[in-house]
């Protein structure tokens, strides 16, 4: 198992490049269930989770093929072809690692009349039942059956008819599969409360270029007109707006001036606006953001919430830039209840932070010392990245395999900015 060592202390300065968007790519993939024809997906960021997925792919008979394979290469591009399914099943060794599996669900009743998934995984950031996954989809007419960890959908004879959904509380997943779900419907499907994160745009916009019809893409209600059939087509993955401003902290941790190549401010506003607050200077254009920190951090108060808000997926790297600003910050996490699993890790550096319940109390600037540190999911791993790169001395990231699900060869990109890190064998 790889570690990261990391020696603190270096101002990044320099151009990343941002890679295509993970949590848009686990989406855009299982839309090519939904069609005989070839889907061509560019921008595919070269991840863990990408690679599992397209293995699950293949298990319901999806031919694959990538494109840009060569080390040096950041993105890839995949054509997948669903000409017949041959399996309607996504099997427990599959699924058990990655939450995003569940995806499978809608497009597979949608395209082959049933599906079969196992119960999905993930990072252990907290409770994420899949109740409104199933509440949607069986408000478009099908049966649902959970039985021995595994979710079975049927659609009646004939195919679903559709109909409409009034989401209790946002769910960015849900909203996800119910989309997929109602595009092959034989009528007209309504969601109300839907999530509008970038993500969703992303997927409405594939699956109108495959000749769905979507009405309302951006806003909290959306209204879906079935259609017989859908057509391939290729399609560029959006920027990862959460790597973005991840790498915006690193930067301005570090006291740094870095340009993110490609990344879209028009998607992470929320995250623009907590940096600038904090005391960082963020320039916009068509082609990317500029990151720099010449002065002192300023304290802020913070709190998570469903898009327009700030993304849950951003509470953690902003915590560790928030150990170097100047007074007592408030970060209030209202999506996950399990998020601060990091803050022990944060502590062994020399962070404090104190936690209740959801809400954590940071007060800088932290003298941060190296130390031998353990990740517990995705976005915590990037944290204890952040403060490392501030840090007086060496730190040992452990059970980086997190990390590999979410950042595309982060210690290269780091490595072009002047950041003293490097992948051992542990």
């Amino acid at each position: 198992m790889d570690k990261l060592i990391i020696r603190g202390g270096n101002r990044l300065s320099g151009t990343i490049p941002i890679s295509g968007a993970k949590n848009a790519a686990l989406t855009l993939i299982p839309c090519a269930l939904l069609t005989e024809e070839a889907v061509t997906l560019r921008n595919l960021p070269r991840l863990a989770d990408i690679d599992g997925f397209q293995h699950l792919m293949n298990q319901f008979g999806v031919n694959t093929a990538i494109q840009g394979t060569r080390p040096e290469d950041f993105g890839r591009t995949m054509r997948l072809e669903a000409t017949r399914i041959t399996s309607t099943v996504a099997p427990y060794d599959l699924v058990r690692k990655m939450r995003a599996s569940i995806l499978v669900l809608g497009p597979m009743l949608a395209r082959a009349g049933e599906a079969t998934v196992s119960m999905p995984g993930g990072c252990a950031i907290g409770n994420r039942p899949i109740d409104l996954h199933l509440k949607a989809i069986e408000a478009f007419g099908a049966q649902i059956e959970l039985t021995q960890g595994y979710v079975k959908a049927m659609a009646p004879d004939g195919g679903l008819p559709g109909g409409d959904f009034d989401f209790p509380v946002v769910s960015v997943g849900a909203t996800e599969n119910a989309l997929m779900t109602a595009v092959l419907a034989n009528g007209t499907s309504r969601l109300f409360n839907a999530a509008r994160e970038p993500e969703i745009v992303d997927l409405c916009n594939l699956l109108v270029a495959m000749g769905a019809e979507i009405e309302g893409i951006g806003t909290s209600d959306l209204t879906i007109h079935g259609v017989k059939r859908l057509n391939g087509a290729t399609y560029a993955v959006m920027p990862d707006r959460i790597e973005a401003g991840s790498y915006a902290c690193a930067a301005a941790i570090t006291g740094g001036a870095v340009r993110l190549e490609g990344a879209k401010a028009g998607d992470m506003q929320a995250t623009i606006r907590a940096l600038r607050s904090i005391g960082v200077e963020v320039t916009e254009d068509a082609k990317g953001i500029d990151i720099a920190a010449p002065g002192a951090l300023s304290r802020i108060d913070l709190t998570t919430a469903p898009y327009p808000g700030l993304a849950t997926d951003m509470q953690a790297q902003l915590m560790s830039l928030l150990c170097m600003a100047d007074g007592a910050s408030v970060l209030k996490e209202t999506i996950f209840e399990n998020r601060f699993m990091h803050v022990p890790e944060l502590a062994r550096m020399g962070a404090d932070i104190s936690t209740e319940g959801r809400t954590a109390i940071v007060k800088g600037p932290s003298t941060l010392t190296g130390a031998e540190v353990m990740a517990t999911d995705l976005r915590a791993s990037m944290s204890l990245i952040i403060a490392a790169l501030a840090a007086e001395g060496e730190t040992t990231v452990r059970r980086i395999y997190h990390l590999d699900r979410g950042y595309e060869r982060l210690e290269e990109k780091l490595q072009l900015v002047g950041a003293d890190i490097e992948r051992v064998d542990d």
